[in-house]
């Protein structure tokens, strides 16, 4: 079994409040979950309204897949358009 997490810090000039920094958030996240087949979470920023950290994990039988998946998801967080990605970090075990 291998496992990937993917933490990523996104800037989100969008929004003008914590309610819109959700509304943001939230579709992009359950856009991630349907596509991806990932868990993914806000892990850390909750309260700052234009940042926020998101951890992604993907369960794998092979190594390649869970890269390929994690590298996935950090394309379709570029190209959304409404968030910006700051810095990414991978990790597989």
């Amino acid at each position: 079994m291998v496992i990937g997490i993917l933490t990523i810090d996104l800037f989100l000039g969008e929004a003008t409040s914590l309610k819109g920094k959700r509304r943001v958030l939230k579709s992009l996240l359950d856009r991630m979950k349907s596509r991806f087949n990932i868990s993914v979470a806000e892990v850390g920023r909750q309260n700052n309204w234009q940042y926020s950290t998101v951890g992604v994990s993907v369960v794998s039988n092979e190594q390649s897949h869970a890269h390929q998946t994690l590298s996935a998801v950090v394309r379709f967080i570029e190209v959304s358009g409404n968030v910006e990605i700051i810095d990414f970090e991978t990790e597989i075990y």
